[in-house]
């Protein structure tokens, strides 16, 4: 990436914001508070290009504040977005599990819009981890049982081409990125979009150990939200299974291996 310092001055530039120093803990991009030129609060965020960010500005267009912050301006050449900042800001996690899920649960169906929006789709995601859990799980040096890439493997090999309808998905709405704010109670920040039938959206919940991490709570909140939404357990397990282990192959990831665990009912 280009110097950040002088992409990030560029940025507050061209959106005519002061800006006030970065937030802490952020891993895939630059966020900091700003302040518009009219005195409205708002949020630089400079990312680091990655592929599953590329779409961000795209997803936060479609949803356009319905459940999500709004986007006030981007700066594609600069991987730059102006977007709503959420006050208080606290997150989810400080809700028990029951009034977190309820609060999923309302956010959910508002976020799942039908769009022909040039966003990567949950089948091509599915295909490219076909292909590379193999090769992770040796690089990896076999982290977790063979029988798991095999599971899930197949598992991305069947869903992908038999999926339901296809709508917008947060592929990383985990417990820290639902804030409270002023303008709605909460409001989603950060995803990582992709076109996907809606039993994806339950992995990234399930496995989300800010909510509690035991079986119990695993079990709890797989559930919930299938029957709450009416989800087909079948496939939502199987998704969950697949992306946990696509984003949790490394030997730190021990919490992402329970979850598989647990969802399987091994010991």
């Amino acid at each position: 990436m280009r110097d950040l310092a002088k992409l990030v001055r560029d940025a507050a530039e061209h959106f005519d914001v002061t800006i006030g120093p970065a937030f802490p803990n952020s891993h895939l991009s630059y966020t900091a508070p700003a302040t518009r030129a009219d005195g409205s609060e708002a949020v630089l965020k400079v990312q680091f290009p990655h592929r599953e960010c590329v779409h961000e500005a795209t997803a936060l267009q479609v949803w356009s504040g319905d459940g999500a912050v709004q986007m006030f301006d981007h700066d594609a050449s600069r991987h730059a977005l102006l977007i709503e900042r959420c006050r208080p800001g606290s997150p989810l996690r400080e809700l028990d599990c029951g009034a977190a899920l309820d609060v999923y649960c309302e956010l959910l169906p508002r976020l799942w819009k039908t769009t022909s929006a040039p966003i990567s789709t949950l089948a091509d995601e599915a295909y490219g981890w076909c292909h590379r859990l193999a090769d992770e799980w040796e690089r990896n040096n076999r982290p977790v049982p063979r029988h798991w890439v095999e599971i899930a493997v197949a598992a991305c090999r069947d869903l992908g081409p038999s999926q339901g309808e296809c709508v917008l998905l947060h592929q990383d709405m985990h417990a820290d990125n639902i804030l409270r704010s002023e303008r709605e109670p909460w409001l989603v920040i950060d995803p990582k979009p992709l076109i996907g039938e809606r039993e994806f959206s339950v992995a990234c919940i399930v496995r989300s150990n800010e909510l509690g991490h035991s079986r119990e709570l695993v079990r709890y909140r797989f559930d919930r939200l299938c029957s709450d939404l009416g989800l087909d357990r079948e496939r939502a397990q199987a998704w969950t299974i697949a992306q946990t282990l696509a984003w949790g192959m490394h030997t730190r990831y021990t919490k992402h291996h329970d979850t598989i665990r647990w969802l399987l009912n091994e010991d």
